[in-house]
């Protein structure tokens, strides 16, 4: 079993260095505290973790503060602690030879997932829920931009953004509100052409692939990637088909350029196309 896991790995990885030095040419650039300021860091076991919303990140992160001893098990930490608590560095932290020791010394990792399902599901959390920052910053912008005659309401609050809004504001080159990590490119949050990660996760094998790499950092046997669903967990995780139900609502011009705009993910994790 294992064999056929490091075979996996090695295959993920060189797809990822090859569409790098096919695409990129930023192979002797710099790397900057910009560039590794999504990088959380775990001394104890010399872990660097990518963090990549919507791929298993809250999970991620518990499982990086019980290896750090800050908590004995994953289930007694709260989604608050995980994202607000500040109990992990992050490696822009350090300064300029503490980022390099890092770099050069621990395992480096990060978990990805199919582009238009982490797109969906980055909606359905902000978007279709009461959310105190996402609808008044987000919400507001898009409605007053891209809805035809929006209720006062609407215009106050930002709340009931439709997906195909979203998504005209995500494909809008003037965008009247910018990026946010939630729906960013992989690429752009762990540059992996700049930093050669050791360890390629995706959300579609999490469990798998998640103790295979904590089996190969040497944690405690008695660790393992929780599986519970960290918000809204009464609700449906997003899957493919959930995925193609909001999909349907573009039109093919709009989901082939949404495709395009995630484009380098795709090819760089070897998604196919949907």
């Amino acid at each position: 079993k294992w064999k056929s896991l490091y075979q996996i790995q090695r295959e993920r990885k060189r797809i990822m260095r090859e569409t790098c030095s096919k695409y990129k040419s930023n192979n002797r650039r710099i790397i900057t505290p910009y560039h590794v300021s999504r990088i959380f860091v775990e001394d104890k076991y010399r872990v660097l973790y990518c963090e990549v919303p919507k791929a298993g990140c809250s999970n991620w992160k518990r499982v990086l503060m019980v290896l750090n001893g800050l908590a004995s098990s994953t289930k007694d930490i709260q989604h608050n602690t995980v994202h607000y608590g500040n109990y992990l560095k992050r490696l822009d932290g350090f300064d300029h030879k503490g980022i390099y020791h890092r770099l050069n010394t621990y395992t480096k990792m990060l978990f990805i997932r199919e582009p238009f399902e982490k797109l969906v599901s980055a909606f359905r959390d902000k978007f279709e829920h009461p959310n105190n920052y996402y609808h008044p910053v987000f919400g507001k912008a898009i409605i007053s931009r891209y809805r035809m005659n929006a209720t006062k309401e609407a215009l106050r609050t930002g709340a009931g953004v439709k997906f195909k809004e979203f998504i005209q504001y995500l494909l809008d080159v003037h965008r009247p509100v910018g990026m946010d990590i939630h729906w960013d490119h992989v690429n752009r949050l762990c540059s992996p052409c700049l930093i050669d990660y050791d360890f390629v996760g995706k959300f579609e094998s999490m469990e798998e692939d998640a103790n295979f790499f904590l089996h190969l950092i040497g944690a405690p046997q008695n660790l393992t990637f929780p599986k519970f669903k960290d918000r809204h967990s009464n609700e449906e995780r997003t899957t493919t088909k959930i995925t193609q139900q909001y999909f349907a609502q573009l039109s093919p011009s709009q989901r082939q350029r949404s495709y395009d705009f995630y484009y380098m993910d795709y090819l760089m994790f070897n998604y196919s196309k949907p």
